[in-house]
């Protein structure tokens, strides 16, 4: 027959086994954000031609700078370094409601890295932002609301490439990036 005491190491053992695996059971995983997971999307915009609305124009020479609220350049916007393209994809900031960038049409550097000609006109991006959980290891996702797209006014000269800018949606929404949420007309 067994003695109190060993009885008594055996609960204590069944008892550390009984909350270890509950602590096990109880914890989730910190694993990595899937690549297939939604995560904050970029605007997407596709070029046409302004004669012919249905035929799909690319700019050539196209060269796309981050502006910062002063109107100063903040840099080149990675992948938009002088391409020719149909199509554009614009990061939006996440930080505030604001986002504006510089597009350049047949921009050219001399053999010094000095810009040599371009036509420049500049969008302002205005939206509404809304934070949305997605997961523990992917952290949030930004969705944009409301997404307007504008020339700006103090950049009207004689020679703008950009001659419309058409939303796909009157409440246009920026949540993926499968299709265009803007329309580029020049």
């Amino acid at each position: 027959m067994k003695s109190i005491k060993d009885k008594m190491k055996y609960i204590k053992i069944l008892i550390w086994i009984f909350i270890i695996a509950l602590i096990y059971v109880s914890c989730e995983r910190d694993d990595l954000c899937p690549e297939s997971t939604q995560t904050t999307a970029s605007l997407v915009m596709e070029t046409f031609d302004v004669s012919l609305p249905d035929d799909s124009k690319n700019v050539f020479g196209l060269r796309i700078e981050g502006v910062d609220n002063d109107g100063n350049g903040i840099g080149v916007l990675e992948g938009y370094d002088v391409v020719t393209t149909n199509s554009i994809v614009l990061p939006l900031r996440t930080d505030q409601d604001v986002t504006v960038y510089k597009l350049h049409q047949n921009y050219t550097e001399d053999e010094d890295g000095n810009p040599n000609g371009g036509n420049e006109d500049i969008l302002t991006i205005t939206y509404i932002r809304e934070d949305v959980f997605v997961s523990r290891a992917c952290g949030y996702r930004t969705i944009f609301s409301n997404v307007q797209v504008r020339k700006d006014v103090a950049d009207v000269d004689d020679d703008e490439w950009i001659s419309l800018i058409q939303a796909q949606d009157d409440n246009q929404i920026v949540e993926n990036e499968a299709e265009a949420h803007f329309i580029l007309l020049h």
